[in-house]
């Protein structure tokens, strides 16, 4: 790729993360195999529906329970039903040389981006942080940015030192805390796009804050409510934004928070109910519970949402 064509890149990449960008799930069968044929058929559907930007193998993807093979036949697939039609950011994350591998082949195929999930050896010193990042920024030439989740925590001096990489594009922040994001996007100005990575439920707040885009899990079965939300929030109408949350939003999230892993196992259910294949979690994430996925019918019904795709 020529340096013009690596800046075209670049600039298309911001663009497509000030936006909505879709977490899609990644299907499975019943007995935990890939669904391929459903992950393509979904992509489809979101497309379709006005989704312009993907993540394949995000954290709603459960990037963490994929093989290798498994993790690049995600990417492939959703790169191929894409067809062009919406920017593919591919989730990367765990081991450095193994994610790196993963971010050339995505690279090869066609991806847009690359999303850098958490290293897997849990808190690290900043310096092992700072190499874990720029490292697989720099094993491929399209736009990157980290996600600050979990136990990856970043300084506004991390930050700063990997927006000096050329292909560091943007920073995820999934961590909801808005007194350090304040902090890292002063320190670091309009060299990134600042993407909102905690939910749907933040919009507002994150937008009020200075973010440009949002990741979304609930557009795997309402990308209409996601859309609604963006445009009301780069827009600079808050309120409305939150009168779009407590109307469509909130009750969903709520029931998110009751055990870790239900922001999967939650937008399964919803997406089953929806008509849309989807099928179990994998280990270790735990189904909903009887009278929580009851919930789930009872929100998609009063959406009007119930069996329409």
């Amino acid at each position: 790729m020529t340096s013009l064509d690596t800046m075209t890149s670049l600039d298309t990449m911001r663009r497509h993360l000030r936006g909505v960008i879709a977490f899609p799930v990644t299907p499975f069968q019943q007995n935990l195999d890939l669904d391929v044929a459903a992950l393509r058929h979904n992509v489809e559907w979101l497309i379709n529906r006005g989704i312009q930007t993907l993540v394949a193998a995000g954290g709603t993807g459960e990037l963490y329970s994929l093989t290798v093979e498994e993790t690049e036949a995600v990417h492939r697939t959703t790169i191929e039903a894409a067809a062009g039609r919406a920017a593919v950011i591919c989730g990367v994350g765990g081991k450095l040389r193994e994610a790196a591998a993963l971010a050339q082949t995505a690279e090869r195929a066609g991806a847009a981006g690359i999303l850098i999930l958490p290293a897997a050896y849990g808190p690290a010193a900043e310096a092992g942080m700072l190499a874990y990042y720029s490292g697989l920024a720099r094993s491929v030439s399209i736009g990157v940015l980290p996600y600050a989740r979990d136990w990856a925590v970043f300084s506004p001096d991390l930050v700063a030192q990997l927006a000096e990489v050329p292909n560091v594009v943007a920073y995820k922040d999934g961590s909801a805390d808005l007194r350090l994001w304040a902090r890292i996007r002063a320190r670091v100005g309009d060299r990134l796009v600042w993407v909102g990575g905690v939910g749907d439920d933040m919009v507002h707040t994150y937008f009020a804050a200075g973010a440009e885009g949002f990741t979304s899990s609930v557009a795997n079965f309402m990308p209409h409510v996601s859309l609604e939300l963006f445009e009301a929030a780069r827009g600079g109408d808050f309120a409305r934004a939150r009168r779009i949350f407590e109307e469509k939003v909130q009750d969903f999230y709520s029931l998110r928070a009751k055990k870790r892993g239900y922001e999967v196992s939650s937008v399964k259910t919803a997406m089953e109910l929806c008509g849309l294949p989807a099928g179990p979690v994998r280990p270790p994430l735990v189904e909903l519970e009887p009278d929580e996925r009851a919930m789930v019918a009872r929100l998609v019904e009063r959406l009007g949402l119930l069996g329409r795709s």
